[in-house]
């Protein structure tokens, strides 16, 4: 889960790239290279059964945690590799085992260090799988996935050729996944402000510039966004469940008929694609 702010007023989302990126920066410390002592299963029934093999990796240790768009991977030194997706409204936190189990908790993993990671799931979306292919990212979950926003395969280029393709609204095609990764409904509001791009531009009416501009927008506000989540990873040592991540100043988002930061002209709003989208009508053509 995930508390924004534009005013600041919180806003709940469910956990998206920034989130994600900053569940795996926070959990890193404690769990790589440690030996897991436990693995504990208190509910089979998320959005696919947990795997019951996990109980499996008892006695092996967690080489290192790395992430694939909106997935963690945690590498087990067994070959296999733990993937979790928070789903709409789970968290991940590292505590002390002794700590009382809550309502939504349902999987444990209890480590050599004396630390828990514990996964936190209300509405259970989520997934904790365990995959046993050799390369992970062949899993029929992450095999068909677009480029990483803020690694080198996210260019103009890649985008440009997407976008003559398709006679979409932009934000519908920058929110694909298998265009790019990690760019939610808040993120693509935000990056076409950055822009300056109307959300509803069909995607191959932009020219090459327009979208050099997209492609640096969606870079410049995940990043802006991660570096935010930096300032609240002590959270994941807390046991109340509610790891804020972090405040964030929106342009554009939910400030349907608010002053636009930048001109002054009232936000707009409409549903495209049956999600809220907002934009400055003055800043954005």
């Amino acid at each position: 889960m995930c508390w924004f702010s534009s005013h600041p007023v919180a806003l709940f989302i469910m956990p998206e790239l920034p989130e994600v990126e900053t569940t795996r920066r926070g959990i890193e410390p404690y769990v790589t290279e440690a030996r897991i002592k436990e693995a504990i299963i208190r509910r089979h029934d998320l959005r696919q059964p947990v795997s019951e093999n996990i109980l499996e990796i008892e006695g092996h240790t967690i080489r290192k945690v790395t992430r694939r768009s909106k997935y963690l991977l945690l590498e087990i030194d067994d070959g296999s590799t733990l993937l979790i997706h928070l789903g709409m409204s789970g968290s991940l936190r590292v505590i002390d085992p002794a700590d009382d189990w809550k309502k939504h908790d349902h999987v444990g993993i209890t480590l050599g260090n004396g630390k828990q990671l514990r996964f936190h799931d209300p509405r259970r979306f989520g997934l904790v799988l365990r995959l046993m292919e050799s390369d992970p990212l062949s899993h029929p979950l992450l095999e068909n996935l677009g480029p990483e926003p803020l690694e080198s395969g996210f260019t103009v280029e890649h985008l440009k050729s997407i976008c003559a393709k398709r006679s979409a609204a932009i934000k519908l095609v920058i929110m694909d996944s298998k265009v790019v990764v990690g760019v939610g409904n808040i993120y693509a509001s935000e990056a076409l402000f950055r822009a300056g791009i109307r959300p509803d531009v069909p995607a191959n009416k932009l020219t090459k510039p327009r979208l050099a501009k997209l492609v640096a927008a969606i870079r410049q506000v995940l990043a802006d966004s991660i570096e935010e989540g930096g300032t609240t990873l002590r959270d994941f040592l807390n046991s109340d469940g509610q790891p804020g991540y972090f405040k964030q100043r929106l342009f554009v988002y939910d400030r349907k008929g608010e002053p636009c930061r930048v001109c002054g002209t009232p936000i707009r709003h409409k549903v495209i694609g049956q999600r809220s989208t907002y934009w400055c009508p003055q800043c954005q053509k």
